[in-house]
């Protein structure tokens, strides 16, 4: 303890408490209003937020509470300091402590479950525990620490500077392709996380090999960012904004001699402005293709990168319904409180000619790019979104190892994406399955262009179809039911399609991420020795 306790003195000397940014308009609506939700799933007796998403019996969770404590210490009104301290004492304690486990610094799922890696509760990474928790708890306590250190007690700091030096030492256990692990370079959102949280952990303990480790890891995150000023995890609605939060803060708590702190602002400026370049305003969402999606309407599911735009240009120009508790996901609503403090940093390094294009549609465009993501990319994906006035369309060119992009998800996974707005303003959508290793795109004005390059007789076009509007055509047996847009279908696929539905209550098939869709699916010839290929005209109505 005379170790930390030096080192806590040392920082103090060194960097100076800092206060609570002062939040003003649009973060200050957002972090207000989410407050007033999370305080009543809050357990004060437990000092636990509840896990209002999960279905369980009034389960908590380990993972949301620091970010509502980062909420109340930003509050500090009344008791919501020591309900912040309650609430960080019990997860830095239920933080696992044996360094000969995979686990090691990870903080619990939940703290009800019984011991992981015991016969009861066999270890099963993303399942039993989530490495990546290190990190989100990890990233949390850093702006705790930094942002209200005149509010904690030093044996409350000093737990923080302990717990992110056991979860610095754990997060160095994982290495892409052993142990089930895919921490790799291209797995943007945890592995800048980890490397700010390797940065500051090192400079905080006067640890050189920490900090050394870290510059290491941001030089190859850079050498991927760089090829195209993209993420290597591209157009993710949901890790777009973990990803922008890590890199904010590397520009805002480490110092200039540090390669983080060099490049965090520029690589925030450069997400931001991919992400000005393919949100439409008009239809609220952001144009495909997605490497990982918890949905197809971000106005139905609670996006990260929403709650971001939700604090920089306000709630009724974001992606977000009234009442975001009822939404899809719901659970990312918990992250709010924290979104909301670092945003007045964050929108500072915005541009303000990505904060236009947010607000309102900035007339017909086609956004080109690449990401690369080895090792499952053989080579980069090339990228192409069309935006038009009330449609966009937008698909990757790919060669991969699996299928699923690097998440190995289909779920998550849309290679390509349609979207249209409907006549009562909703969003209408058409998103491309992966089934293939490889695909071909050609994106143009109302056009769409997918060739399978090694695909075969037995390879299939399918898509995950959006429902019509309440009130609208309630069957969709072909193209022609479905509402305010025409399609129309050739290549070498048999342009007779199925059409299967996939609900939460009935059909064919389960609903994907909580949306029923329609599965429409387009087979080859029986015997056909031609490449799979499928164009789509598309024209709004």
């Amino acid at each position: 303890m005379f170790q930390l306790k030096s080192v806590l003195l040392g920082a103090a000397l060194v960097r100076g408490v800092m206060s609570a940014t002062a939040l003003t308009g649009a973060p200050l609506d957002l972090f207000q209003e989410s407050m007033s939700f999370l305080d009543d799933i809050y357990d004060p007796a437990a000092g636990y937020m509840y896990d209002f998403s999960s279905g369980g019996a009034l389960t908590h969770t380990t993972r949301s509470s620091p970010w509502y404590a980062a909420g109340l210490l930003q509050r500090n009104r009344g008791d919501d300091r020591e309900q912040a301290i309650k609430i960080l004492k019990n997860v830095i304690g239920d933080q696992y402590k044996d360094p000969s486990s995979q686990w090691y610094g990870d903080y619990t799922k939940f703290p009800e479950t019984p011991t992981v890696g015991t016969s009861q509760n066999p270890q099963v990474i993303y399942g039993s525990w989530d490495p990546n928790w290190r990190s989100f708890v990890g990233v949390t306590l850093i702006v705790i620490y930094e942002e209200f250190g005149d509010l904690l007690p030093q044996d409350m700091k000093a737990l923080i500077l302990e717990s992110m030096y056991n979860s610095t030492v754990g997060d160095s256990y994982r290495v892409g392709g052993v142990d089930n692990d895919n921490l790799y370079p291209c797995y943007s959102n945890p592995w800048l996380m980890r490397t700010l949280a390797t940065a500051w952990t090192g400079r905080m303990w006067n640890n050189t090999n920490m900090t050394e480790s870290a510059e290491t890891d941001a030089k190859l995150a850079l050498e991927l960012f760089n090829l195209n000023n993209t993420l290597s995890e591209f157009n993710s609605p949901t890790y777009a904004s973990t990803s922008l939060t890590a890199v904010a803060l590397w520009s805002k708590y480490l110092p200039e001699d540090s390669l983080l702190a060099q490049n965090g602002a520029r690589m925030v400026k450069e997400i931001w402005n991919t992400v000005g370049e393919m949100y439409h305003p008009g239809l609220k969402n952001i144009a495909g293709p997605f490497d990982r999606a918890y949905g197809f309407d971000m106005n139905k599911y609670v996006s990260l990168i929403g709650l971001n735009i939700w604090a920089l240009i306000g709630k009724k120009d974001a992606p977000m319904y009234k009442l975001p508790w009822v939404m899809s996901h719901n659970n990312d609503y918990n992250t709010a409180p924290l979104i909301a403090i670092v945003a007045p940093y964050m929108n500072s390094l915005v541009s303000n000619e990505t904060i236009a294009k947010l607000k309102s549609f900035a007339g017909e465009h086609t956004y080109r790019t690449s990401a690369y993501s080895p090792p499952v990319d053989l080579t980069p994906r090339n990228i192409t979104a069309w935006l038009g006035p009330a449609m966009s369309i937008g698909a990757q060119s790919f060669d991969q190892t699996q299928v699923g992009g690097f998440a190995n998800s289909t779920s998550q996974w849309n290679p390509a994406a349609i979207q249209w707005k409907f006549a009562d303003s909703s969003l209408g959508y058409m998103h491309l399955v992966g089934t293939e290793k490889a695909l071909h795109a050609d994106v143009q004005p109302g056009f769409l262009n997918l060739t399978y390059p090694k695909g075969t007789s037995k390879s299939k076009f399918q898509f995950r179809l959006s429902q019509n509007p309440l009130g609208g055509k309630r069957d969709i047996w072909s193209l022609a039911d479905i509402e305010n847009i025409d399609m129309t279908v050739s290549g070498t696929v048999n342009t007779t399609a199925s059409f299967g539905y996939c609900g939460q209550y009935g059909g064919v098939c389960d609903d994907v991420n909580n949306f029923a869709v329609f599965l429409v699916t387009y087979l080859m010839p029986e015997g056909s020795t031609e490449t799979p290929n499928i164009q789509i005209k598309l024209s709004y109505k």
